[in-house]
């Protein structure tokens, strides 16, 4: 309840974006990120409701792949685009990193709070702004895909694998594909990775939080930019080993974030 009563008070007094300072930091700053992360992952274990969050999603997929064959060229699209809603999945995780490292209680029921703080406000807007983000970026592969293959719809998986991989309308899919998610990719990036875990920190507004994040990635570009590749590369593998590894790789990413987020936020 202190919690509530201590984000509460962020409706006196919102912070503009000049009034929040950015630091320089180094690549030494997101291996030390990561282990922190991974420390909070030790403290209070989450693996078993991100396991089951994985395998609902996976199950909403191939729902989708059974009920609707024409949707196939969709499904990396739809994997892909998930990293545009992880910041909304991961906000508990973000609270408890942020209670820990005040010696607060760690409760998954008082990670909850910010729903009744003035917090929930700006984070329903940025979230909201996170599924555009992914709506749009589903919008752009439709378009991508209808305008190289036409009404083609392939018939089976392996031959949609085979056109996008051995025909030149396939080359030309994976690269505009590429292309266009790598912008969404780092559109996302730039207004959440430091703009989810600074509403939980401090009176700012929706806005005032995407400002806030544009400028801290812009301010280390290189070093932000490997961060993605970072988290692209954990992703990837978690989803390698049947979702199972997603459910610990989401969980250490999510409590690194918001270490990341104190490192470059003064």
């Amino acid at each position: 309840m202190a919690d509530v009563t201590e984000q509460g008070s962020f409706s006196e007094h919102r912070l503009t974006a000049d009034q929040i300072k950015i630091r320089k930091i180094g690549v030494y700053d997101l291996w030390q990120s990561l282990k922190e992360g991974y420390d909070d992952f030790r403290a209070k274990p989450s693996h078993i409701p991100f396991l089951i969050l994985m395998y609902a999603l996976f199950a909403v997929l191939w729902s989708l792949y059974m009920v609707g064959h024409e949707l196939r060229y969709q499904a990396f699209p739809m994997v892909a685009g998930f990293n545009f809603l992880g910041p909304v999945v991961l906000i508990v995780l973000f609270e408890m990193s942020r209670r820990r490292e005040r010696g607060l209680e760690l409760r998954w029921g008082a990670a909850f709070g910010f729903i009744h703080s003035s917090s929930f406000a700006p984070i329903l807007a940025l979230s909201i702004v996170m599924m555009l983000l992914y709506v749009g970026w589903l919008y752009m592969a439709e378009l991508i895909y209808f305008g190289l293959f036409g009404d083609y719809a392939p018939a089976s998986m392996p031959e949609f694998i085979r056109e996008v991989f051995t025909t030149r309308h396939g080359g030309a899919l994976l690269m505009y594909g590429n292309l266009v998610g790598f912008l969404f990719a780092f559109t996302a990036l730039s207004l959440s990775v430091v703009a989810f875990p600074l509403i939980l920190d401090k009176p700012v507004t929706s806005f005032t939080a995407m400002a806030v994040s544009v400028k801290a990635v812009m301010s280390n570009i290189s070093v932000m930019a490997l961060w993605g590749l970072i988290v692209v590369a954990f992703l990837t593998l978690g989803a390698t080993l049947f979702l199972i590894g997603l459910a610990v790789a989401l969980p250490v990413l999510g409590h690194a974030t918001w270490h990341l987020y104190r490192k470059i936020v003064e």
